[in-house]
């Protein structure tokens, strides 16, 4: 449910001023069309642009100019593969044209064949290594390969050469918040946020706001989620976040307003349903309750709903229901910890010590830690109260 990526970059074409310069009648061609070909792909003119570029090839069939054009025009379609094609061409024949090179890679990040990339990129870099946008893209590609090392001394380069870099500190947001170090990540935005408060990404304030959600700071992570609705009233990822933000700060009965919200927007949402669900059941309406999870077992089995039904049960004393119920969830998923504790005090309610050992005996067979069931075990083993 998080919203923490941002992998918008700048992308790198043919400026103006590196087309061909008009000699003869054929070079003075080539040159028309190019400069053509490209003014059509700044105004997404595709078609136009591609018939522009293969006229050249007819006149040169392996014209640098014309297959780079052509592999930016498929890479602006999503055709990948296609582009990568016209890449490698001119790369055939251009060995160092980098241009080539950076759309060749791109292809490859974006088929997620992040390795490739870097390979690429770093072709690139031996002949320009202070490039800042390829830089950040290769400190991008490691990351994504969860190479911490190497994409964090790429980012810090780039700030090195420019203290505020938008995608240096938005990718180390990124970095830190992938290897779960919420504290740095929100450091990182946060300063992007200080950079260009006015105009700033509403991902950024999201990913803020997850970043408070992850450290529990549900309170400071409040404000950031509500500036971002401010900017996109039906934003799922600002939605979620004040909804969630309201459920750790236990306040239900606001979090379901937002839960709500989402709902009018995706009414079909299972994870929601069961969120509105949980909300309603820990306020003590029940009743409503029963229909959102209904509603969710409706699209699909979903085992969040199934187990607000059977804590439904337990809430309203109906404790044999509620061991069947859980029985059967642990059935098919036997290492819920979490099954077992609410199987164990159902017993305990009924009166029923021992089979509430027993239960949660049956878990620690299974040669799976978790403090929360031996501190039970131990609980209801010294006669000390359980909840």
């Amino acid at each position: 449910m998080d919203s923490t990526e941002n992998d918008v970059l700048p992308s790198m074409e043919f400026p103006m001023a590196d087309l061909p310069k008009e000699e003869d009648g054929t070079s003075k061609e080539i040159s028309e069309l190019s400069k053509r070909g490209y003014l059509l792909l700044k105004e997404g003119r595709n078609e136009d642009a591609e018939e522009a570029f293969k006229q050249i090839l007819g006149i040169e069939s392996n014209n640098n100019y014309a297959l780079v054009g052509l592999g930016d025009s498929e890479r602006k379609q999503y055709h990948y593969r296609e582009a990568i094609d016209y890449y490698s061409r001119c790369l055939a024949y251009h060995p160092g044209n980098n241009y080539a090179l950076f759309g060749l890679a791109d292809c490859y990040k974006a088929l997620n064949q992040y390795h490739k990339a870097i390979e690429i990129w770093e072709q690139y870099l031996v002949h320009d290594d202070r490039n800042i946008t390829v830089l950040t893209r290769v400190a991008d590609a490691y990351r994504k390969i969860h190479d911490f090392k190497k994409s964090k001394q790429l980012y810090l380069q780039v700030l090195d050469m420019e203290e505020n870099n938008a995608y240096a500190l938005i990718g180390l947001g990124h970095l830190h918040y992938d290897f779960k170090e919420y504290k740095d990540a929100l450091y990182y935005w946060t300063r992007m946020l200080e950079v260009n408060p006015a105009n700033v990404d509403i991902r950024v304030l999201t990913s803020i706001g997850n970043c408070h959600r992850k450290l529990k700071t549900y309170e400071d992570g409040l404000p950031y989620f509500q500036q971002a609705l401010e900017k996109d009233p039906k934003n799922f990822y600002a939605l979620f976040g004040i909804a969630d933000c309201y459920r750790g700060l236990n306040q239900q009965f606001r979090s379901v307003e937002y839960w709500n919200k989402i709902l009018e927007i995706d009414p079909n949402n299972k994870v929601i349903l069961t969120r509105a669900g949980d909300a309603y059941r820990n306020t003590g309406d029940y009743k409503t309750a029963v229909e959102y999870y209904n509603r969710a077992m409706d699209i699909d089995f979903d085992i969040y709903a199934a187990l607000g039904l059977a804590l439904i049960c337990k809430g309203e004393g109906k404790y044999e229901e509620a061991v069947s119920r859980l029985q059967s969830l642990i059935r098919n998923d036997p290492k819920n910890h979490r099954l077992y504790i609410d199987l164990a005090d159902s017993y305990l309610k009924m009166n029923q010590k021992q089979k509430a050992l027993e239960a949660l005996q049956e878990f620690q067979k299974q040669g799976i830690r978790s403090q929360a069931i031996n501190e039970m075990v131990e609980k209801i083993s010294s006669n000390r109260p359980v909840f």
